[in-house]
């Protein structure tokens, strides 16, 4: 009978090594709609014949050949829509997982190196700890990418997730996080639909938006393309020429070009040195610069010859003068978009990094003869304060009445994955238990990095001695050059013997190092000797 009580109790243990835990969920929470970036959805080509579906993006194997048949497209000045090449097909986005599936690994059968096509994951894994249960207060909104930002056909989509959404959590307002383009998405959306907007969401939380444009980033995509993916995956990926062409026709791209009318603080340029024939008849290099206005003539020489073969058929693929005419449009409705008087904006940005804002192509020893051997250089850049995609100053300027702008170390994309992020969100959204490291009045976090502790008792004498470290991360960098050197500060406490308690000394040394991109390290050394009464 021992026997089959060991066994017993031997089976009900590996039932709860095997038994996965239930998540914890919040129902006090407010629902949260996700929305991604450019290239933050997956897509799927449908066959009009029978139905059968296939991923096009994000997809390693066999990526560049469908990508190029199914993706590539024209736009239709028509409709504002970017119609696919394949008249078979129709790109749609997956709904599975309540639109979170689409945003949330972009290529889910990659196993080795998947984490470079994570978009949302680990957002997604974190809020599922802070409570947030998916199809009940936690959702994603997908969408085709290559399209308009105020594309009627998106809106509409959007508008429904939106009502969805707040039918599925019980009638709570929702509250929205986008990111990169997708704020421009979201923006367009608030601007021609204010009441369905101010009807439905409680706040919009914007990370990383190009709310001014990506200058350096997207000229040189007009000229050269762009690469999503970076490393040995782009052996296996698609091809920047490739990417270039789809591009062209995306009305998303002329979107995210340089706001004409904005007041940068240093105005993008587009340089080329180029050698021309001076008044004596001798070439003669010269840098020539280019407003964002004025880059259009460049763009448009540059790609006068550019087509693409396919289905047996030349394409002529120039600069496409319609699409930019439509881009402007959207412009306007950006420039005119306010935030509804019952709903909260907050913007998030990323700084620290060298982020492209000027693009200049040939050099002084080996000018451009030809702009239209542009498509075939690679630029130098002159780099301003970002996130590496988008300048700091382009995402702040959203033109909105913002509740809070916080600016905090990252990565275009990588910011999604920042524990910083999710100190701030976690309080926006009053979600999980209060944090006690984050102070919300001036945005620092403090991280408790280290910490050891060590005593030894010996005939009536305790030595005990402490090490922590904490690293203290704020957007403030206003004083990091003020001091190269670590500030050193030492404290001594000590307690007389008495009948009641023994003889205590303790020495404390605190050294706060110099701050470095955002952050600053902070090392406590102590050490304390009591002596029994």
């Amino acid at each position: 009978m021992a026997m089959l009580g060991d066994i017993v109790q031997s089976v009900e243990m590996w039932l709860k090594l095997i038994r996965k835990p239930q998540p914890y969920v919040d129902p006090d929470l407010d629902p949260v709609l996700l929305v991604p970036g450019i290239a933050g959805s997956i897509l799927k080509a449908v066959d009009h014949q029978n139905g059968n579906e296939e991923r096009v993006w994000v997809r390693i194997l066999e990526a560049d050949s469908k990508f190029c048949s199914k993706l590539w497209s024209r736009f239709d000045p028509s409709t504002g829509k970017t119609v696919s090449l394949d008249p078979s097909t129709s790109i749609t986005v997956p709904e599975e997982r309540y639109g979170l599936y689409a945003i949330d690994v972009l290529d889910p059968d990659l196993i080795i190196g998947q984490e470079s096509v994570y978009y949302f994951h680990d957002m997604i894994f974190e809020m599922i700890k802070w409570g947030f249960q998916e199809g009940k207060t936690l959702f994603g909104f997908g969408y085709d990418f290559r399209q308009s930002n105020r594309l009627q056909d998106t809106l509409d989509r959007l508008a429904a997730k939106l009502e969805l959404v707040y039918k599925a959590s019980g009638g709570k307002k929702i509250n929205i996080i986008s990111h990169s383009m997708g704020g421009l998405l979201v923006k367009c959306f608030m601007g021609l639909h204010s009441d369905v907007f101010e009807k439905y969401v409680k706040n919009w939380i914007a990370i990383a938006a190009p709310f001014r444009g990506a200058p350096g980033y997207i000229a040189s995509t007009f000229l050269n393309g762009m690469s999503f993916v970076e490393g040995w995956e782009q052996n296996f990926f698609i091809s920047k020429w490739s990417m270039h062409q789809l591009l062209i026709e995306c009305p998303s791209i002329y979107e995210l070009m340089a706001c004409p009318y904005f007041h940068w603080q240093h105005v993008p340029l587009l340089e080329i040195w180029r050698e021309k024939e001076g008044c004596n008849g001798i070439p003669q290099t010269i840098l020539e610069s280019y407003r964002p206005g004025e880059s259009i003539d460049i763009f448009k020489e540059s790609l006068s010859g550019n087509s693409i073969g396919y289905g047996g058929e030349n394409i002529p693929l120039p600069f496409n003068l319609e699409i930019l005419k439509w881009a402007k449009e959207t412009h306007k409705v950006l420039s005119e978009a306010k935030v509804p008087s019952g709903v909260k904006f907050y913007n998030v940005y990323g700084i620290n990094l060298e982020t492209p804002h000027s693009a200049c192509y040939g050099s002084e020893e080996t000018p451009i003869t030809d702009i239209r051997d542009l498509r075939f250089s690679e630029p130098t850049y002159v780099c301003v304060d970002g996130d590496g995609t988008v300048p700091a100053e382009s995402a702040k300027a959203d033109g909105l009445n913002a509740e809070a702008r916080v600016g905090i170390p990252g990565e275009h994309r990588g910011i999604l994955c920042e524990p910083h992020l999710y100190r701030i969100l976690k309080h926006w959204l009053k979600a999980g238990n209060p944090d006690p490291f984050y102070n919300p009045i001036n945005d620092y976090v403090i991280l408790p990095t280290a910490f050891e502790m060590e005593s030894l008792h010996e005939k009536c004498i305790q030595v005990t001695s402490l090490k922590e470290e904490w690293e203290i991360i704020t957007e403030d960098q206003g004083n990091q050059d003020a001091n190269k050197n670590s500030l050193v500060s030492s404290i001594s406490v000590s307690q007389g013997p008495s009948k009641q308690s023994s003889r205590s000394e303790a020495h404390a040394t605190v050294i706060v190092h110099p701050q470095n991109e955002g952050k600053q390290h902070v090392e406590l050394n102590a050490i304390s000797v009591s002596i029994d009464a």
